[in-house]
């Protein structure tokens, strides 16, 4: 949730690869959409060669080498995009995390995004946030919507799931931090607006802009009096043990 990505920066990197290697496959919007139910980049793109039988280079017992290779390139060409500055922030993003370190609140990332993706948005286009964690890539074996990846962050910080505030952004996701017992709000994007998002406690377009974008608000399982865009002090309330 922290930039809309994958339709033009993962999707983009991935057929670049793709041409690059010479294994001429392209994903589609619509096809991609779909891919997106797959959790983990390259837990896709083993799910994608199977499913359409494409043989890869070299011997069968090489495949999985292959897949890493090409996984990592793509990655380097993601990161490029990152870098030129063509993928922006969400609406949001930067301000809900500064009022979250206002507040004295702990900040991690969970994601199935690689390491040094999560690194480079963390450290450089985020620099001016403290996090208390970053968990990705493959630092658990099973991807979301496995509970996995937010079960490693309540371990590390010992604190409990209904102490927890998940911003999420696809199905799997907000499976994930819900089978981890969190509190979770949903952002909408892309490729995620038609998706089932309902598990969710709250579901907004966007976390929206104080004088800029406002977030509309879809869905709550309780009542939330949204003011156009999500405020820490807001959700803090929300979720307050009654």
């Amino acid at each position: 949730m922290i930039i809309d990505t994958e339709r033009d920066g993962h999707r983009v990197a991935f057929n670049q690869a793709f041409r690059e290697f010479q294994l001429g496959c392209e994903w589609s919007v619509e096809r991609y959409r779909g891919l997106l139910r797959t959790g983990g980049g390259k837990e896709r793109l083993r799910h994608f060669f199977r499913q359409e039988g494409i043989p890869l280079p070299g011997s069968p017992g090489e495949d999985e080498a292959f897949i890493l290779k090409l996984h990592q390139h793509k990655t380097q060409l993601f990161i490029a995009l990152i870098e030129s500055g063509r993928l922006p922030l969400r609406s949001g993003v930067r301000r809900l995390m500064h009022e979250a370190m206002q507040s004295g609140l702990r900040l991690g990332i969970c994601t199935t995004s690689d390491e040094r993706a999560a690194a480079f948005i963390t450290s450089r286009i985020l620099a001016d946030i403290r996090f208390d964690f970053v968990l990705a890539g493959d630092i658990v074996s099973r991807k979301k919507p496995a509970p996995d990846i937010y079960l490693l962050a309540l371990e590390k910080t010992g604190l409990k799931p209904t102490e927890c505030i998940v911003i999420e952004d696809s199905r799997n996701g907000v499976l994930a931090a819900k089978a981890a017992g969190m509190h979770v709000v949903a952002t909408t994007s892309t490729f995620t607006r038609e998706e089932d998002l309902g598990d969710a406690d709250i579901v907004v377009s966007c976390l929206g802009e104080p004088g800029g974008e406002r977030a509309e608000l879809l869905s709550a399982q309780q009542p939330f009096a949204l003011r156009g865009w999500v405020g820490m002090d807001l959700l803090q309330r929300h979720f307050s043990p009654r």
